[in-house]
């Protein structure tokens, strides 16, 4: 597999270092880790988030103002090791705690979570919120299970913006919690991403298949089904959104319609007119459309939708300010725009 890279063991540690080229004057390495934290930090509840690389502009573009103070990350779709995750805590702690935002992948809720036992020992308090958006990944009888994708980007919004404004670490948590269970993703894979060094793509789709719910790893998804015209595939990821949000006519929901790698602006624009008629003839506003690739599989072809389901308080924590290289918002609210 063709990737422009030079050794497969050092992917991560460049992608660092190439990160930091360009944006070194507003964020600074860890040492000795694969670690990122903003430069002066506000006195405030600190968010980290993170989790395996491979995935970019998530999890490193989402670091700055009204968003993440700390990423840490693994080894490509691996999850960050307890003493990465310990050190990038600890280095963005002003005194007043820590709140983790991470998916709900095994290995990230094991070394996560390590990482909070020792913290603690430390006398850094921490607090957790697992990413649990993707509502083909577990039924809703069970949706703790549900994995974290796209829904990330809307989470650590939130979060952010709430310890900007200097709430408590309860207080951000809270919130954070509540902008995770009012958020709800569904993607489709049309053919696979590749892992840098590997020979062969992790699983094949014929060229007339997709895969409804497939995970951004290659994780099963609901529906191994033939390829269908924008509308159509549209209208059935939508039908399954509406029905797990119980959005209804007078509700307003932030939208993201998202790439996963190698889908085009023209394909996901296409997808995003029809996520917009769905809506409006269901008497439900959009209140912000957001079109572009922020969680990412390589170069699977695919895309994802997640909606935020807002109320008053949501909305004025997604209408607070955010600057990072890949995620801005003007203090005036309005569309998101990546750089």
């Amino acid at each position: 597999m063709k990737k422009i890279i030079n050794q497969p063991e050092n992917v991560v540690e460049e992608t660092i270092e190439g990160f930091l080229a360009a944006f070194g004057h507003s964020y600074e390495k860890i040492q000795n880790e694969n670690g990122i934290i903003r430069r002066n930090r506000k006195n405030k509840v600190s968010v980290v988030t993170g989790g395996g690389s491979g995935h970019e502009p998530l999890f490193l573009g989402l670091i700055g103002e009204g968003l993440a103070d700390g990423v840490t990350l693994g080894n490509v779709f691996a999850a960050p090791p307890p003493n990465n995750v310990m050190e990038v805590a600890k280095a963005v702690d002003s005194g007043k705690g820590v709140l983790f935002i991470y998916g709900n992948y095994s290995g990230d809720v094991l070394n996560f979570g390590m990482a909070a036992e020792l913290l603690e020992m430390e006398g850094i308090e921490t607090k957790t919120v697992l990413v649990t958006d993707d509502v083909a990944s577990a039924p809703v009888e069970r949706k703790e299970d549900r994995r974290g994708i796209a829904g990330d980007v809307f989470v650590v919004k939130i979060a952010g913006a709430a310890a900007e404004k200097g709430l408590s670490l309860e207080e951000v948590t809270k919130v954070t919690q509540k902008a995770n269970d009012h958020t709800f993703s569904i993607g489709v894979a049309l053919a696979p991403g590749t892992i840098p060094g590997a020979t062969e793509p992790p699983y094949i789709l014929a060229d007339d298949e997709i895969e409804v719910g497939m995970g951004i790893h290659g994780e099963p998804g609901m529906e191994r089904t033939k390829m269908m015209p924008a509308d159509e595939l549209t209208d059935r990821l939508m039908d399954k959104l509406l029905e797990e949000s119980s959005l209804q006519a007078g509700d307003e929901a932030a939208v993201l319609v998202n790439g996963l790698g190698s889908t085009t602006l023209m394909e996901l624009f296409i997808i995003n007119r029809r996520v917009a008629r769905v809506l409006a003839e269901k008497g439900i506003k959009a209140y912000d459309m957001d079109v572009n690739s922020y969680c990412t599989t390589q170069e699977m072809a695919g895309f994802s939708i997640t909606l935020l389901k807002l109320d008053d308080e949501l909305k004025d924590l997604y209408n607070a300010p955010a600057d990072s290289p890949y995620y801005k918002k003007a203090l005036t609210g309005g569309n998101v725009y990546a750089k």
